[in-house]
Order: structure tokens, then sequence, then C-alpha cells
């Protein structure tokens, strides 16, 4: 795996050396070394989770069979793809939420000299995606796919930020707008179809597959990316901030938890009261009183057990495909994300 990693970053490098040297632009040496620093700050420092799996898929679509050095480097591409993406959301979405720091270190936005040129900078990221395809992947069958496929996800993944924005900052705080649909409706559109589906979906187009022949791959990989949120959610509140490297602060920032959506649901009158005035508030006796609300509640055994009745319908959906290199692919995303604690 290690190798499978140094392998990756290698072709980062070379996608990053292309992109400063693309003819379509005259670079000065200022604009080039922005750009470069920009890149190197926004772009690999994640876990690389969604750009490594589709190397992962590919391989396992193939029954297992070791990739040419070709398919590694095409695959590396796509997957670096998903990881500029992934950059491009994050650095806007951290200028909309005036986030402080992002991986362990301050948000681009944050940095002197940086400020608003960041959001520029979040064009380029987005405009860096077709000249990678257009490079690698002009003449292969599956590039005008490819192309379709990356802006769906994107015009997905916009409109479920959208949906978030406007029911969590938009105006008064409105607790008795959160339910579960909404929740459901935010995580399909803001996180599942980019981080679980693009990544098999790549995979899917490099192993000659036919995207529409595979709606119920998509359908179960969104229901899993629904069930990480709610893992997401869950950790937020419950889980140790040394272990997930970050401090939750989804009560404090009024977002639409899974927690505070199930709590509404399961609480009396008092309680829904008690919520009403506390959530929301960026007050540690507010967060408190909300916290040991979640305990009354069992919020944590209500989460395990959807989390238990989640695992057991994604596993019977995974089983009932008809092709075991599609299951084996399906079977290795939900490994990595059951029972996980970051």
């Amino acid at each position: 795996m290690t190798d499978l990693r140094s392998k990756f970053l290698e072709v980062y490098s070379v996608l990053k050396s292309e992109l400063l040297n693309d003819p379509a632009f005259e670079f000065t040496d200022v604009s080039r070394q922005w750009v470069d620093r920009m890149l190197n700050y926004n772009v690999p420092g994640g876990k690389l989770n969604r750009g490594l799996s589709v190397i992962d898929s590919l391989k396992l679509l193939k029954d297992g069979r070791e990739l040419t050095d070709d398919e590694i480097f095409h695959a590396s591409a796509l997957g670096w793809c998903i990881e500029w993406l992934q950059a491009y959301f994050l650095v806007l979405d951290d200028i909309m939420d005036s986030s402080h720091t992002r991986r362990g270190q301050p948000c681009w936005f944050r940095l002197p000299k940086i400020g608003m040129i960041a959001v520029n900078d979040g064009i380029l990221l987005r405009n860096h995606i077709p000249r990678v395809l257009k490079k690698h992947f002009r003449g292969k069958p599956y590039y005008v796919d490819l192309l379709d496929l990356f802006n769906e996800v994107e015009f997905q993944t916009a409109h479920g930020q959208l949906i978030d924005l406007i029911t969590t900052h938009e105006g008064e705080k409105d607790l008795s707008k959160y339910s579960l649909a909404l929740h459901r409706r935010i995580v399909q559109y803001k996180t599942a179809y980019y981080s679980f589906y693009l990544p098999v979906a790549c995979a899917l187009l490099m192993a000659g597959e036919d995207l529409e022949s595979h709606v119920d791959v998509k359908n179960i990989l969104i229901e899993m990316g629904t069930y990480f949120q709610v893992q997401d959610d869950y950790l937020d509140c419950f889980g140790d901030p040394e272990v997930i490297g970050k401090v939750g602060t989804d009560i404090q920032d009024f977002k639409c938890s899974w927690l505070v959506v199930k709590a509404l649901e399961l609480s009396n009158e008092e309680q829904k009261k008690l919520l009403h005035e506390n959530y929301g508030k960026d007050d540690q006796t507010c967060i408190e009183k909300v916290k040991e609300l979640y305990k009354v509640l069992d919020i944590q055994g209500v989460f395990l057990e959807y989390e238990s009745s989640s695992y057991q319908k994604l596993t019977k959906s995974i089983e009932s495909h008809s092709s075991k290199a599609v299951q084996a692919v399906l079977k290795s995303f939900l490994a990595k994300i059951y029972k996980r604690q970051k």
C-alpha cells in the first residue's frame, strides 16, 4: 500500500508540472510560483482515500490482477482529478463557513496575502480537472463519459452545498426545518456522489463498463455515503478529538446533524424546548445541555442500532449483485468505513 501511495504521489508531481507549463497560458515566474504553492497547500494534504480508491477499485474490477504501469498512471490521474475537485470544494467551503483550520493548518484564505484571491484559486483548481482529462484521456473511448461524469457530480455537489447553506445559515435559526429527509438530501448530494460514487464510476469507465447499466451500484454507494456521514455526525459529538484530529463543532454551528434530527424525533415537548433554546449557540453551557440530552435520549444506542442495520442492509444489497468483481469493490469500501473511529 505504501508503494501504491508513493506511486500515486509521483503522478501528482507529473500532473502539477504539466499544469504549471500548460501552453494555453503564458506563466510569469510569480504566477507559476503562486499556483505551485497553492496546489501543494490544498491538494495533496488529506488522507487521499478518494483518489487511491480509484486504483483499488480498478484492480478489483480486473479480478485482482496486477495493473500495468499505464493503468496505474491513468487510474492515479483520475484519482487526482477527484482530489482536485475536493480541494476546489474545500477552499470555497472554508470561505463560506468562515472556517479557521483545515487538515490541521490554517485555511488557505486565512494565510497572509491570500484572502479573497482564494476564490479565484478555487476556480483555478476546478479548471485544472478538464486540462488533465484532455491531456491524458482524449484518445480514450470513454473520454466524453468522463467529462459528463465529473460535470454531473460537480453539479450535484454544488446543489447539496446550496441546501446545506440555506438551511444552516439563512435567516432565523429554526430547528423545526430539520428532518431525516432533509439530512439525507444534503448528505446524498453534498458528499456521497463525489466521495463514494465518483471513484468507482471512474474505475468502471476505465474497465470498459457502461455507467447506465450500473445504476444499482450507484444506489448502493449513495447509501454507503449516507451511512458514512451519519458516522461523521456521531464522531463529531462522541468521537475522541485525539483520534479524529479535531474538536467537533456541529452543535454550536447549528448543523443539520443526524444526532439532532434523531433527538427531535425522540424528544417530548420539554426536551424539544431545551433543544430549541440551546442548539446552535457557541456557548459551552448550551453545548453541554445538548450533549446531556443526547445521553438521556441514548442517542449513542440509537446510532449503534442504525449502524448495525445499515451494515446488514448494505451487505445484503452488495451480495445480490450479479458480478463478483463489483461485489468485491463495494465490500472493500464498506470494510474501510464500518465501525471506524475517525
